[in-house]
């Protein structure tokens, strides 16, 4: 599974590595990346040694969105290539949302369209100075997709949400910081140390709460507070039950650094 063509996949010490790769095209999305991406997305679901994801790519571009050469292409056939597309790259977001491995996304270069979407998908994100983002659908005359709808409103706030959207404002790094649309900003040829250093140390760290985070946030907007409330109270408490919960409080009691096994 690991072996594809629009993307590279490799494991290493509870890490995965997946960079897009289609460099002649700018990291496009045609409907054999965005299957591709499905597929590794829940290989890292499902790979229970996978204690965090960093998502990449390579040059000057991030990703440029969809691959619009192909919906030209596909004339009257469009609307069902993209439904095939979007049901692949919804199906990855989905996974990398739920998988309680931390997803880091490194942005070295611009984010456009579905690359934006990407982007601020990670739960942990660096850009590189030179980074930019844009909603740039709108251009096209379609809309949103890749979970942006769901996304971006809670990160910057529905005005800001709907300028990005309407006018495809091109934010640069330290504006996309500023919004939150991203943790930090390195310079460029600091991203890959930086991201990977971050992400090592996720990989490192108790990957059970970690994934509790994830599934608390993603409930947290349209959960009732009480309701929200039991939920913390179950998570916690399943935490503490864990091997790492309860090698966190023995290190605190010892006071000496923890070491989290991901169980």
């Amino acid at each position: 599974m690991t072996d594809f063509q629009y993307l590279t996949l490799e494991k290493q010490d509870g890490l995965a590595t997946l960079r897009l790769n289609r460099p002649a095209d700018a990291h496009s999305i045609n409907v054999e990346l965005a299957r591709e991406l499905m597929l590794a997305a829940i290989d890292c679901d499902e790979d229970p040694d996978v204690r965090a994801v960093l998502l990449t790519s390579s040059g000057k571009i991030f990703c440029a969105g969809g691959d619009v050469p192909s919906f030209h292409a596909a004339g009257d056939q469009a609307p069902a290539l993209l439904k095939e597309i979007t049901t692949y790259l919804h199906a990855a977001s989905s996974r990398f949302a739920r998988m309680r491995s931390p997803l880091i996304v490194a942005v070295n270069g611009t984010a456009a369209g579905a690359g934006f979407s990407l982007a601020i998908a990670g739960d942990l994100v660096i850009a590189a100075e030179s980074a930019k983002f844009t909603m740039a659908y709108t251009g096209l005359g379609v809309s949103p997709d890749g979970g942006s709808s769901a996304i971006l409103p809670r990160l910057v706030g529905l005005r800001r949400a709907q300028e990005l959207m309407f006018t495809n404002r091109l934010l640069s790094a330290t504006e996309a910081q500023e919004w939150g649309l991203v943790t930090s900003v390195v310079a460029d040829d600091a991203l890959e140390e930086e991201a990977l250093k971050l992400a090592k140390r996720m990989a490192a760290g108790p990957t059970l709460a970690y994934g509790q985070i994830k599934a608390l946030l993603l409930t947290s907007n349209d959960t009732a507070l009480e309701s929200q409330l039991e939920l913390e109270s179950r998570g916690i408490a399943s935490c503490i039950g864990s091997a790492d919960g309860q090698e966190g409080v023995a290190a605190f009691i010892e006071k000496r650094k923890p070491s989290f096994s991901g169980q």
